[in-house]
């Protein structure tokens, strides 16, 4: 029973440092004290610590199998994975008012919108894919729970986010740039974030193991 208790209290905190920060108001204040920079140091070194504790209380939870795990479900993880750290490699700091995790928004064009013209909230797009993918081979009750809930998190993140932009944004200048052009373009900036984004992948699989004790690859 304490084990449980001690998942649903790393589940309520995850989400309490994940949103409490980040609320316009309370990210102003931050913000004010000690710099943009020092906000995503800081919020990202809270996020790591609120996450890893989840997953550590999702391994310690009572194993309730709820569907077998069979060799090709990691198979589905490992593609979703490629799928999810290409995207978040294609968004991550480029120009997105829509969203988050965008930098320098006010360059932001909806007829070169990169990523952001195909997916509106790349990063909420890959953690939803992140979520499903290791649903699949993950049946225990414990895992059911924690990627279940990502997976609504993040679903339900794009309509909340959407609502918060038109408000910060005003509708029509929200209207105007989320009519964007699905285009495809190769350069040269475009590859190096697929090329980090595929080292990132190989370091994912390779750490995987040690780090939350579960292993991809046969």
């Amino acid at each position: 029973m304490l084990d449980w208790i001690t998942y649903i209290i790393a589940i309520i905190l995850f989400f309490l440092t994940h949103s409490l920060p980040v609320r316009p108001v309370s990210k102003a204040r931050i913000v004010a004290r000690i710099g943009a920079p020092g906000f995503t140091i800081g919020y990202s070194a809270l996020s790591i610590a609120a996450l890893g504790f989840v997953i550590y209380a999702a391994n310690n939870a009572p194993i309730t199998q709820l569907w077998p795990w069979a060799p090709w479900q990691n198979h589905v993880t490992l593609l979703a994975m490629a799928f999810a750290v290409a995207i978040a490699a294609l968004a991550i700091g480029r120009p997105n008012p829509l969203s988050f995790g965008g930098r320098h928004n006010g360059s932001f064009d909806p007829n070169a919108p990169g990523i952001a013209g195909w997916i509106r909230h790349p990063l909420l797009a890959a953690l939803l894919i992140w979520a499903l993918g290791h649903l699949v081979p993950n049946g225990n009750l414990s895992h059911v729970i924690l990627f279940g809930i990502f997976g609504v998190f993040a679903a339900f993140g794009m309509r909340i986010i959407d609502r918060r932009q038109k408000r910060i944004l005003g509708a029509e200048t929200w209207a105007h740039l989320s009519r964007t052009r699905h285009q495809i373009r190769f350069n040269i900036g475009g590859l190096i974030r697929l090329a980090i984004g595929l080292a990132v992948y190989l370091a994912l699989i390779h750490l995987h193991g040690p780090v939350i004790g579960a292993y991809p690859l046969p």
